[in-house]
Parts: structure tokens; C-alpha cells; sequence
């Protein structure tokens, strides 16, 4: 059927009866009023992990004819993104402003303010749309409430979406009605014509992975998706944008299964989109921007995602025909920089080179030099000082770059590192994972060991979210690696119990719910992994660690001490066989992982503190073989 004589139909069975959820949508538009063409824009951000302060980059930029050469520059910053959507949206028409979750969760802003910092940076934006990441519930629905407060606190208002989140009876967003309620979609008017914004959250991982209250509950996202495309098309509205927060992949599965989605601003991948030519700058896409596929119709769907951090502001623009069918997509995943250049080393750039690296930015078209809006940055500089107060102690140094990835291999989770391809293509990080991920678990060990002499450590990779680049660090680098708030357990678990928990981990980013954060590190024991292999049978060579060095196999039925992350021994992360460790067999340890990371680094030993790269037979994945 034709869509045009679809939405007549479906206009005139609502009108005659009347049907729809009270309160819950729009009501039926005159289908006079979508019938013609019209251009939108949709800006947008996602996962920006409370990451409001500018960060130090080093790009390939052009300093002379057919010469590119490593060049620091600031990128980001929550000032810069505000300026750089304010702009874009002047030139455009028909704009819609979306940020699809993980606003919270990642920096000492979080950890100071609780989301507030984050709400005041988002509402100089003043989005149309904010739709819920897993990380909005790392603090229980209360957390979800309070930093809808925080939001609202302005005239902006911002709509929280999710369609498939469903409140349990004793959650304290319980019986909240709009606008102080988390909604499944709104519509949005431009042009005169009305637009349909569905939310949708990762199901299971943000159920297993954060701490949504146990009667809180997540609904199927393929189901909750096309039910609430329906009830939006029978009230005549035949443009429909998904905010997601599934990731790059899950999106592309999603479209294939639906009928009537349009376009999705997607999240929670930290999936940097864009042309090619991104790698002349030492950066590598993982798809293009927008990336284009079908519905399960075969009718047009746009996907589009921008990276990480506040590092990219997406700018999309969407065409559709008179019957609410994509005829185009385009556009650009705007880096956004600042305008002062210079090397990691002497000697310093001429004028003229600096002309250069200008010049090439302009004619390139996908790096976008823009100044702090100054609004923002006077409303974040209180929070700044509290949090240059705290974090600016110096507690080590590093003369490696400690690479941040989830899964080894190029496939899974290759454009995560803010490093770029320095980590992204590293083939040690390929063959076995992490350094930082690596280094945090050994951490955990030895705080474990001088605790209650633990054998090994057990650590998610997820739960590790930044690099640490050569240099210094500080105690802000700490809490910045380690941002959620768990503290450490011991366990007392049979060797058959740390395969089946490890094995568990690893059906979680290989199974249904494609979670790359639930990949296994430990500290103290190693392994072979193949992913090509059925859950039981993929890890194999587990080895531990034993006190002169040397590596002697896990025994099944001997039973080890386990340090792990009090999320990790509830069960979180898909991390399930931990959960049965219960009675006499788990100790809280009581002492925040954080700290324990920064008491390991205030530990190394020496008086300047050098935190270095394990050698590489204490890594834990030591042959990794992945899927096709």
C-alpha cells in the first residue's frame, strides 16, 4: 500500500474512534498539513559523560604542501559545543536539537555535582530532546528524577524520552505526569508540519550494567519501537526520528526490523561516523555520516552518531517527499576545536605554517574552529574552580600511552581511544586489549592482596572509560578512568566458578545484547580466548599467577580469592555466575575503587611515580580470535 493512502487511512480510523492513550501524544493532524516536501536539520550530541572542559588533541594537520605532521590543539568542551549549535542552527532551517543520552558519568563534574553541571551546560543548548542513557540510572531512579529536576530548573524544559523503560510501583518516578515524567515520544512542529521523536534505551545492559531500582524494568526495543511508530502514524504523523542509546550496530539490526522509521540519532557506541578523509587527520571513522540503510519495507533510513565526549556536533539534514518518505541525507560530523596550534615539541610554528593548518581546515570542511560561548563558560566556572581544586594534584607520571579498549581485535571497539589511531590501530592494544583496562585490574589485585591476599582480580571493560595519555597524571585522571561508584568485594570462588563467570562476560558482548563493557580483565590470570567458539568453551589456557612470577593452570575445584567490583559481584555486566557468591563466601570490602586505583599509583614504588604498561605476559587475553 502506498504510504500517503497508509496515513489517509490511519487519519480517518482515528477519527472515527478516537483511540490513543490519554495525555500521552499528539492529537490527529489535518493530512493536508504533511502533505508536501520539507527540509529538516537535526544537531546533535550523545555521550558526553559530563566531559565539559576542553581536552588537549594531537591531530595530523597540514603545515605546508603535501606535509602533515602531529599538532596539538583543544577539542570539545561543553562552551565550545553550545557555541558551535547555536551557529549552526542560525544557518539552517527546520532545526531540531537532540542529545541521545549518557550525559552524566565520566569526569568530577559528575562526581561533585551530581548531574548538575551537566543539566546548566545542556540548557544553554536548550535541546528539544534528551533521551535516556543506561548511565542516567548509575545512581538508581532517584538519580534519574534528580537530574530531571536539574534540567527543569530552567525555562528550557527539555523532555526526558524513553519508550521502553517502564517505572516499577516503588520507584520514586512513579505516578509522575508531563512533563515530569520520562515519555515514550513527543512531536515536534516545523514548517507546519509535525514531527514524531521516539526514545529508546539499551534493554538489558542498562538494566545489568547501571542501577535502575530492581521494579524498574526495560521493555524489547524492536517491540516498544514499532508499537510506538504505530500509535504515532495512526494519529497521522509520517515522519518518525529515533533518539537511540543501543549503539552503531544494534541501530543498523534495528532498522531492518521496523516499518516506518525515518532517521535515528543513535548513541552509547561512541561510534565515530564520517568520510574517509578523517584519517588525514589521524582519526578513523567506522562508518560513514549518515550512514544509509532500509526499513524492513525496503523505504530509506538515515543513521547518524557523534562520537564521544563533546569531541563532534553532528549536523544532519534530512529530506523528505510530500508522503513523509526520506529522499536524502547528508552531512557533517563537525569536530569542534579551538583556534590555538602548536607542536608537542620545538620548534615553534612559523606564521606561515599556522596560515597552513588554517587553510587546510577551511578547504577540509569537517574540522570546525569555534570559541567558547561565553554564557556557558561563565556558568561553568564555578564548578571549574571546585573541580581544579580537587583534581589538579599531580600523583604520577607515564611515559606510554595507556590505551583505552574494551575487546581486542579492530572489529568491536576501534574508535573508543581519545588518542585516535595512535591507540585505535595499535596492534599490541588489537592482540590483547586494554593497557589501561590491564593496568586498573593489577590495581585491584594488589589492593586485594594487601586486604586479605587475593589471587586475582576480576574487572570489566567497560567499567574503565578513558585512556591516560604520556605525561602526568593527576587525581582527576583517576576518578576520570574509574567515575561510577563501586567499591570492592572479595569472593571466595571455585576455579569451574571464575570460567563460568568469565564465560558469562564474554556471551555479553558476543550474544543478543552485543555489550562490548562486559569483556573480561583480571588481574594475576590469563587465557586464550576464541569468540567463534559456544559460551563454556571459548576461554581456554587459564593460568594464574603465582608468587615467583611464573604462570601455573586454574585449578577447577580449588577455591581462589576474587577481588571485584561490587557491581560486578551483583551480578552487573552479565557477569551472573558472581551473583550465587553469597553468605560467608563475599566480604565487603568497603573501600571505593577509585581510591583503590589512586592508592595503587601513590604506591609504585620510587619517589617520582611512574605508572608503565604491564609486560606483556600479564595481560590477561593472550590470544584473542575473533568472529568473522
Amino acid at each position: 500500500m502506498h504510504r500517503t493512502t497508509q496515513v489517509f487511512l490511519l487519519f480517518l480510523a482515528v477519527i472515527l474512534s478516537g483511540c490513543g492513550r490519554p495525555g500521552a501524544g499528539p492529537q490527529p493532524v489535518d493530512p493536508a498539513s504533511i502533505a508536501s516536501p520539507i527540509d529538516l536539520t537535526l544537531l546533535h550530541i550523545n555521550d558526553h559523560h559530563s566531559h565539559l572542559d576542553a581536552e588537549n588533541t594531537t591531530l595530523q594537520l597540514a603545515t605546508g604542501p603535501g606535509k602533515r605532521e602531529p599538532i596539538t590543539v583543544e577539542r570539545g568542551g561543553f562552551p565550545r559545543v553550545t557555541a558551535a549549535i547555536k551557529a549552526l542552527a542560525q544557518k539552517n532551517v527546520n532545526v531540531i536539537k537532540m542529545h541521545s543520552g549518557d550525559a552524566t558519568t565520566g569526569d568530577l563534574y559528575a562526581t561533585l555535582s551530581a548531574g548538575k553541571a551537566d543539566a546548566e551546560m545542556m540548557n544553554t543548548v536548550c535541546f528539544d530532546t534528551f533521551n535516556l542513557g543506561n548511565h542516567e540510572f548509575d545512581n538508581t531512579d532517584a538519580g534519574v528524577k534528580q537530574f530531571m529536576a536539574f534540567l527543569h530548573a530552567g525555562a528550557c524544559r527539555t523532555p526526558l524520552l524513553s519508550a521502553n523503560v517502564r517505572f516499577g510501583p516503588r520507584s520514586p518516578m512513579a505516578g509522575t505526569v508531563a512533563p515530569e515524567t520520562v515519555l515514550p515520544s513527543v512531536v515536534i512542529e516545523r514548517g507546519g508540519q509535525q514531527i514524531g521523536v521516539i526514545g529508546l534505551i539499551v534493554a538489558g545492559k542498562t538494566k545489568n550494567s547501571s542501577r535502575p531500582d530492581s521494579d524498574t524494568t526495560f521493555q524489547n526495543e524492536a517491540a516498544t519501537a514499532q508499537a510506538e511508530i504505530d500509535r504515532l502514524r495512526a494519529r497521522g504523523i509520517n515522519k518518525i526520528i529515533f533518539s537511540t542509546h543501543i549503539g552503531y550496530r544494534a541501530d543498523q539490526a534495528l532498522v531492518r526490523q521496523l516499518s516506518g522509521v525515518d532517521v535515528v540519532v543513535g548513541a552509547d557506541s561512541h561510534t565515530l561516523l564520517g568520510p574517509e578523509a578523517l584519517q588525514e587527520y589521524g582519526i578513523s571513522p567506522e562508518g560513514p555520516y549518515p550512514t544509509k540503510s532500509t526499513d524492513k519495507d525496503g523505504q530509506p533510513v538515515c543513521i547518524v552518531q557523534a562520537w564521544q565526549y563533546g569531541y563532534v556536533v553532528g549536523e544532519t539534514r534530512v529530506r523528505f517527499d510530500r508522503d513523509g518518505v526520506v529522499t536524502d541525507c547528508t552531512g557533517t560530523p563537525w569536530l569542534i576545536i579551538g583556534d590555538t596550534f602548536s607542536r608537542p615539541a620545538p620548534p615553534a610554528l612559523s606564521a606561515e605554517e599556522t596560515a597552513a593548518i588554517r587553510a587546510d581546515i577551511v578547504a577540509g570542511q569537517l574540522l570546525r574552529i569555534t570559541a567558547p560561548d561565553q554564557e556557558a563558560a561563565a556558568l561553568l566556572a564555578p564548578y571549574k574552580q571546585q573541580k581544579e581544586a580537587l583534581g589538579e594534584k599531580v600523583v604520577a607520571t607515564t611515559g606510554d600511552n595507556l590505551c583505552l579498549r574494551r575487546v581486542p581485535g579492530s572489529k568491536r571497539d576501534a574508535s573508543r581511544s581519545t588518542q585516535g589511531d595512535v591507540c585505535n590501530k595499535n596492534e599490541a592494544v588489537n592482540r590483547h586489549g586494554g593497557d589501561i583496562q590491564q593496568i586498573v585490574a593489577e590495581a585491584f589485585l594488589q589492593q586485594g592482596k594487601a586486604y586479605f591476599q587475593a589471587d586475582l582480580s576480576m574487572q570489566n571493560g567497560g567499567g574503565v572509560r578513558a585512556d591516560i595519555p604520556t605525561g602526568k597524571i593527576t587525581v582527576q585522571d583517576i576518578y576520570t578512568v574509574l567515575p561510577f561508584k563501586n567499591t570492592l568485594v572479595e569472593l571466595q570462588a571455585t576455579g569451574a566458578e571464575i570460567k563460568a563467570a568469565l564465560e558469562d562476560a564474554v556471551e555479553g558482548v558476543v550474544g543478543p545484547a552485543l555489550n562490548t563493557g562486559c569483556y573480561p580483565y583480571t588481574g594475576g590470570l590469563r587465557w586464550n580466548i576464541d569468540l567463534n567458539k559456544s559460551k563454556g568453551a571459548r576461554l581456554s589456557k587459564l593460568e594464574l599467577r603465582v608468587a615467583d612470577g611464573s604462570y601455573r593452570p586454574l585449578v577447577p575445584d580449588r577455591t581462589y580469592k576474587v577481588v571485584t567490583l561490587s557491581f560486578l559481584a551483583d551480578g552487573g555486566d552479565s557477569y551472573t555466575t558472581l551473583k550465587s557468591i553469597t553468605g560467608e563466601r563475599r566480604v565487603e570490602v568497603g573501600l571505593d575503587y577509585a581510591e583503590a586505583f589512586l592508592q595503587y599509583v601513590e604506591n609504585l614504588p620510587g619517589r617520582e611515580k611512574v605508572l608503565r604498561k604491564l609486560p606483556v605476559k600479564d595481560y590477561s587475553t593472550q590470544v584473542f580470535i575473533d568472529t568473522p
